[in-house]
């Protein structure tokens, strides 16, 4: 086995080939042990071997390469059933959503008392109508990140950092320049509306 590790890390497909051929039923073993759906089995497979493509070069005893598979198999299904569990809001139901209204409010600093008019409902669906329009002008990434932090229950900032594949350091700096972008976005669209108002 050491030998056809060896000759994977230096390119040879073949040696690829024989590896997957010879641990697939292992891996599938493991990844059907923990009673995935089909779709989601046949993704956590995937990634399974994903995971070796980018470790292979990293991985110093290549002999333990059948108890590496188990366990990265086994972390794989692991963290997607806790993703599968938690629920992330959907950006598109802001404007209808009670809890995206807190959410917005919660991503902006914006105190819910400060809305105290009569027809606060209109004045709240407004505002998370600009929020939306604003987060949907934002890179992917951001967008990313900023969904991530609604998610319930919380997740940790390893976690996030896991998912989007960032250094866990650069999860809050990160946020924090999201959330600036989304601030000066919303103030130019507020400044557009006021020119519009005064033409």
């Amino acid at each position: 086995m050491s030998d056809l590790v060896h000759e994977a890390k230096a390119g040879d497909q073949r040696a690829w080939r024989e590896i997957v051929d010879r641990h697939a039923s292992l891996v599938w073993s493991v990844v059907r042990s923990h009673r995935l759906t089909d779709p989601d089995a046949g993704d956590v497979f995937q990634t399974t071997w994903l995971r070796l493509v980018e470790s292979l070069g990293r991985l110093n005893k290549p002999e333990q390469l059948s108890a590496w598979l188990v366990t990265t198999a086994r972390r794989e299904c692991l963290r997607h059933i806790k993703r599968r569990d938690r629920e992330f809001p959907d950006p598109e139901a802001v404007d209808v959503s009670a809890d995206a209204d807190n959410a917005a409010a919660m991503l902006l600093g914006v105190s819910e008392n400060t809305i105290t008019a009569p027809d606060t409902a209109i004045l709240r669906r407004e505002r998370d109508g600009e929020i939306l329009a604003a987060y949907r002008k934002l890179p992917e990434r951001c967008q990313a990140l900023l969904r991530l932090y609604l998610a319930e229950p919380p997740l940790s900032y390893n976690e996030i950092a896991d998912i989007l594949g960032l250094p866990v350091g650069s999860v809050g700096p990160n946020r924090g320049r999201c959330l600036a972008h989304l601030r000066k976005l919303l103030a130019g669209n507020h400044q557009a509306a006021e020119a519009e108002g005064d033409a």
